[in-house]
């Protein structure tokens, strides 16, 4: 009779789940995880990266999924963003990598699209692209990215061209659903070319990627923590995946 209960829970939570959706986190211990150790573990049932003054990594690094590398799918899960007091008026900067790659597998450095985030909200619900394009799509705008020829007489042009087509909403609008030092709702909506980014329900990012020399497809999945002047932490929870596999 001991057992029923954790029998009748571990069955609610599988029964919550639809179909094509998985849990990316059990919980409990980071299995399924892989990241530089010393710095990321769970606390409180929640993925946890933190650094401190005098515990710093020496370059960005990520904790990556290790079950497949998604192209077309759903993410949303909950997250958290403090200073290294707990507190909103320090350094603080995160994100969601998504259709990435691994580069120094020693650090467990990480290129590609992310849905980013930083404890100011400046960048919160934003698309980046870590170690390639840069700042794709700023916080509220909806862009479209197509190819374009470098200018041999500008050494600091670019092959590629973002044309601002739209906006869900100002970056003082976006910043306003943002609950800094609190829990927040991130989804991403990924299809094709076609990558979308809520925050709380609202969108933040809508991007068409036409430029095929450098848009992924695919890849993984992984979270940043971010070097920094001073420490911070980092928390997710809730993290599900939806494919149609």
């Amino acid at each position: 009779m001991k057992l029923l209960p954790l029998l009748t829970l571990s069955f609610l939570a599988a029964a919550s789940l639809h179909a094509g959706e998985k849990q990316m986190f059990n919980g409990k211990d980071l299995t399924g995880w892989k990241g530089v150790e010393g710095f990321w573990s769970v606390q409180d049932g929640c993925i946890t990266g933190s650094t401190k003054t005098d515990h710093m990594i020496t370059e960005n690094s990520f904790l990556v999924w290790q079950d497949g590398q998604p192209g077309d799918f759903e993410l949303t899960c909950k997250f958290k963003l403090t200073d290294q007091n707990g507190g909103t008026e320090g350094f603080g900067n995160s994100g969601i990598q998504y259709r990435s790659k691994v580069v120094k597998p020693e650090y467990w450095v990480v290129a590609g699209y992310q849905a980013d985030m930083d404890l100011q909200n400046h960048y919160t619900g934003m698309l980046y692209e870590e170690k390639g394009r840069g700042i794709l799509c700023k916080p509220g705008e909806k862009v479209t990215i197509n190819s374009a020829e470098k200018d041999p007489a500008n050494p600091k042009s670019k092959d590629f061209k973002i044309e601002v087509t739209g906006s869900s909403g100002t970056a003082d609008e976006i910043k306003g659903i943002i609950k800094a030092g609190d829990w927040n709702d991130y989804k991403l909506v990924i299809k094709g070319n076609h990558l979308q980014h809520f925050i709380n329900g609202h969108q933040t990012a809508d991007i068409t990627d036409n430029d095929a020399a450098h848009a992924a497809q695919s890849g993984v999945i992984a979270l940043q923590l971010h070097k920094g002047p001073t420490g911070m932490t980092v928390q997710f929870k809730d993290m599900v995946l939806k494919t149609d596999d």
